[in-house]
């Protein structure tokens, strides 16, 4: 098994870095693939936004200064990918980034990768109702389960106010699901 110093290295080498890339990838690509598919909630655009995050990652790994851990900036990047697809879909659509969400949840039904049932749908729903900020922290707390510490890193943003976001959240999705 490869540490992150030497993939960082041969990622940043001409000699090998075809064959550290697709290391790169086997490693991050599931968990890239559902940081992002709880962004922008469709299995066909966050295979878009995946191949653009790493597409985006093999043009600037040279700009890694190893600051924060390889996975952090990798998630960061995935993050703002996310945001910047969701931004131009509602652009494009001439509509808000928030009623992009609410079409993207409710073709999830007809997404034959989503396997949810009522309950996840709701939930979906439910989240969609947050502001981007806390949406980003609650997917990244309550469906992948990362750390505040490494969701500071990736986010740029205080534990503290990581943490107070999450609580905002947790409280807010409680309050939909207990009315609708």
């Amino acid at each position: 098994m490869i540490d992150e110093l030497q993939l960082v290295e041969q990622l940043k080498s001409n000699t090998n870095k075809e064959q550290a890339f697709k290391v790169l990838i086997t490693l991050y690509k599931e968990r890239l693939y559902w940081h992002i598919r709880n962004i922008v909630k469709s299995h066909d655009d966050t295979d878009d936004v995946l191949q653009n995050t790493f597409i985006k990652v093999y043009q600037n790994i040279h700009n890694f200064k190893g600051e924060s851990k390889l996975y952090s900036w990798l998630y960061r990047i995935a993050t703002n990918e996310s945001i910047t697809f969701l931004n131009k879909n509602a652009k494009k659509l001439q509509i808000s980034t928030e009623e992009v969400q609410n079409l993207a949840i409710a073709n999830l039904t007809a997404d034959t990768y989503f396997e949810g049932d009522d309950i996840q749908l709701k939930l979906q729903k439910a989240i969609a109702t947050l502001p981007q900020k806390q949406q980003l922290v609650f997917n990244m707390k309550y469906f992948e389960d990362l750390k505040f510490k490494d969701m500071s890193e990736i986010l740029e943003t205080s534990e503290g106010a990581l943490k107070a976001s999450y609580h905002i959240a947790v409280k807010k999705i409680e309050a939909y699901l207990t009315k609708n």
